[in-house]
C-alpha cells in the first residue's frame, strides 16, 4: 500500500519495537501501538506540523467524520484504537484517494489484495472506496499480519510493502525486528519511513490541540439505507427528492458510474439520515438510469495475492494443508519443501 504524501528527508535511526515515549511532549500520553520519539519520528511529526500543516489538519478535521465507526470495527478484531491513525498516512481517509501503484481508498487496498479480503471491485462499484467495507477489509489484514509477525511495526511494515517483502527481508538479515530490517538495504526507504510517519501521525491525532490543529466540530457518518431494484443515477435522484447530488456521493463513494449498479435487484443505497421515508416514496419517480454499453475488454488472468501462515507448536505439514484445504503436494510446491518436516516459527505460503 503507497502512502499518498511527499516524505521528509531521511533521518538516522528508525523506531524499534519497544513502546517507549523519549520526549516530554508526548509525556502523560498512553498509547496502545508501539510509538518512540526518535529522530525518525520526530521528524515526520515537524513535516506534518509544518510542510504540509494545511493538507494534515484537513486530513484529520475529515477523519474525525469517521473515527467513531472506524474504532468500533477495529474494537470488533480486538485490534489497538491508535492503529487506526494507519488511515491517514495511507489517505488522509479520502475515500477517492488514487495512488501511483493503482491502490484506492481510505486503506489503499491493491485490486488483488482488496478482492482476496472480500470486496467488491468490477465496472459499477469498488469497495474499496466504501468506508466501512473497507475498514472491515483493512482491520481483517491488519490482524492476519500480527498473527503473521507478532509485532506492530512490522506488521505496518508489511501492509506498506507486502508480507512477503517482510519475510524475505527478516529471513536474509536474519532478523527479528523492523527496528532490524529497517537499518538494512532490505526494505524500502518508503517503508522504512512508514511506520516512523504512522507514529508522528498517532502522536499528532492523538494530542492535536498541543500542535494548534482545528479541532471544530465535524458531522459524523451516518444514513439510512434505501433498497434500489433498479439502475438509478445520483442527479435523477437529487432531482426528484430534493436530496444534494453532493451528499449522494459523499454517501456512496463506492459507485463508480454515479448510479446504482445495473444487475443488483437489492441495492443498499445510503442517504441522508431522516430521508428515507421520502426517497421510498418518491422512487418510482425516478427514471432507470441507461447504462452506455461497456466496450469489449481484454480478460486479464487475476493472480491472486500471496497469503502466509507461521507454523506454531504441534503443526504439521499435514495438518495446515487440512485446515487452509490447500492439497499437500502444492503446499510443498509453493515452499520448495523436498520433505514435510517443518519447524515452530516457520513461514509457509498457503496460496499464490
Amino acid at each position: 500500500m503507497e502512502a499518498p504524501v511527499e516524505q521528509p528527508e531521511e533521518t538516522p535511526g528508525q523506531a524499534s519495537e519497544t513502546q517507549g515515549i523519549a520526549s516530554t511532549e508526548t509525556s502523560g500520553l498512553l498509547y496502545n501501538i508501539p510509538v518512540v520519539f526518535d529522530q525518525a519520528v520526530q521528524s515526520h511529526v515537524h513535516f506534518f506540523n509544518t510542510s504540509i500543516r494545511n493538507r494534515f489538519e484537513q486530513w484529520l478535521l475529515r477523519f474525525n467524520r469517521y473515527r467513531p465507526l472506524i474504532e468500533d470495527i477495529f474494537a470488533e478484531f480486538d485490534l489497538p484504537s491508535d492503529l487506526v491513525n494507519l488511515s491517514l498516512v495511507e489517505s488522509g481517509f479520502n475515500p477517492y484517494a488514487y495512488s501511483r501503484a493503482k491502490a484506492t481508498g481510505p486503506w489503499q487496498f491493491m485490486k488483488g489484495t482488496g478482492q482476496l479480503y472480500g470486496l467488491r471491485i468490477d465496472h459499477y462499484v469498488d469497495e474499496r472506496r466504501d468506508p466501512i467495507k473497507s475498514t472491515v477489509a483493512a482491520a481483517r489484514y491488519l490482524r492476519d499480519l500480527y498473527d503473521l509477525f507478532g509485532a506492530w511495526p512490522l506488521a505496518m511494515a508489511a501492509y506498506n510493502a507486502g508480507e512477503g517483502k517482510v519475510l524475505r527481508a527478516l529471513q536474509k538479515a536474519q532478523a527479528e525486528s523492523f527496528s532490524e530490517i529497517s537499518r538494512t538495504k532490505l526494505i524500502k526507504r518508503e517503508t522504512k519511513q512508514y511506520v516512523p510517519r504512522i507514529m508522528a501521525a498517532t502522536i499528532i491525532a492523538k494530542n492535536p490541540d498541543q500542535y494548534g490543529f482545528n479541532q471544530e466540530p465535524v458531522p459524523l457518518h451516518q444514513f439510512e439505507e434505501v433498497i434500489v431494484t433498479r439502475p438509478l443515477h445520483f442527479r435523477a435522484i437529487s432531482n426528484v427528492t430534493g436530496i444534494p447530488y453532493a451528499e449522494l456521493r459523499l454517501l456512496n463513494p463506492e459507485l463508480r458510474r454515479d448510479a446504482t449498479p445495473p444487475s443488483d435487484m437489492a441495492y443498499h443505497l445510503k442517504v441522508p439520515v431522516g430521508t428515507s421515508a421520502k426517497v421510498i416514496e418518491l422512487i418510482d419517480r425516478v427514471p432507470t438510469y441507461k447504462f452506455p454499453p461497456l466496450r469489449a475488454e481484454i480478460q486479464h488472468v487475476k493472480t491472486p495475492a500471496a497469503r502466509w501462515y507461521r507454523v506454531r507448536v504441534g503443526d504439521t505439514l499435514e495438518k495446515v494443508s487440512r485446515r487452509f484445504n490447500v492439497p499437500l503436494k502444492t503446499l510443498k510446491t509453493l515452499n520448495h519443501l523436498s520433505s514435510p518436516s517443518i519447524k515452530t516459527g516457520q513461514f509457509l505460503m498457503i496460496a499464490r
